[in-house]
């Protein structure tokens, strides 16, 4: 995965600071250079890069020559804090709640991968013992609700949609309504697929979301498009609240660190990244975690 590949690379300069002697402005500015090169060849957005080399820079002082102070540590420290800013919009992330309706309404951008996690998200669920369900508000794109009903019948996960009813607005209601009646717990909606410079179907989505009133609003985002992904992100958020981010076909790109743009536009946690094709190819992410375990693992114990 091109996350751990990053945190492969961030670790191992990290590490060779350990067996240097001295540390030095030339050794300070080595460092975050191989860092820089790391994240710039994952596709982190270039702005966020130069402001984490400042960051750092600005953290630590090389001549300081107080007695005890290890400046590996203190270099170490204020990477991993700023790497930790990139990746950590430091909200938290929407917890369903367990005999209750939980809407999750899904965007995105067409081609993004979007009917397919809502599935992938509604088995991951079902699997955990959430009564679960489906709705198809995409009425834009030929042949969604045959791709909605095709999944959730394989997947045995119940759904709604219509051949017939045209508005996405009303089918979006009347689903979420006849879920909640029936008592289910996380009520999916999924919904056409749309850029930042269509206007009509931006309004549309808003529309959507003000008749389901979604308890977390989902922004699917398509690993591929890397750096692009900043602006389609703070048009979504203009629109409506998103609350969390899903990264998908995250198992083919080297793009994946774009990702890391669509938190700082967002301000919304990367939760779930799609690892391929499969229903089941679809994992919790803590990026966070992530970097401490490389921090504990690969850092401080040598």
């Amino acid at each position: 995965m091109v996350l751990a590949d990053l945190g492969r690379k961030i670790s191992s300069a990290l590490r060779s600071l350990n067996s240097t002697p001295t540390i030095s402005k030339e050794v300070l500015d080595d460092l975050l250079k191989k860092i820089a090169t790391a994240l710039i060849e994952a596709d982190v957005n270039i702005r966020q890069v130069l402001q984490l080399r400042e960051n750092v820079k600005s953290a630590i002082s090389i001549n300081d020559q107080a007695a005890g102070l290890n400046k590996q540590q203190m270099i170490q420290t204020a990477v991993f804090r700023e790497l930790l800013k990139l990746v950590d919009p430091g909200v938290p992330e929407y917890k369903p709640t367990k005999g209750k309706a939980n809407v999750f309404m899904l965007v995105g951008l067409q081609g993004s991968g979007k009917t397919t996690t809502c599935t992938k998200l509604a088995y991951y669920y079902m699997k955990r013992n959430w009564k679960t369900c489906l709705v198809c508000a995409d009425t834009f794109r030929a042949g969604a609700y045959d791709q909605i009903k095709q999944n959730a019948t394989k997947a045995r996960i119940p759904f709604y949609g219509s051949y017939t009813e045209s508005d996405p607005v009303v089918i979006a209601y009347d689903g979420v309504e006849t879920f909640k009646r029936e008592g289910f717990e996380i009520i999916i909606v999924d919904t056409s697929g749309r850029h930042k410079q269509e206007d009509s179907l931006f309004e549309e989505m808003l529309q959507v979301s003000n008749a389901v009133k979604p308890d977390n609003v989902i922004f699917v985002m398509d690993a591929s498009i890397g750096q692009a992904c900043e602006a389609q992100a703070k048009a979504f958020k203009q629109k409506v609240d998103i609350c969390s981010v899903i990264i998908t076909k995250l198992d083919g790109h080297a793009k994946g660190g774009g990702a890391l743009s669509a938190v700082a536009s967002t301000k919304s946690p990367i939760v779930f990244i799609g690892t391929g094709e499969k229903i089941d190819e679809f994992e919790l992410l803590r990026l966070n975690l992530l970097l401490e375990n490389y921090w504990d693992m690969e850092i401080c114990q040598d």
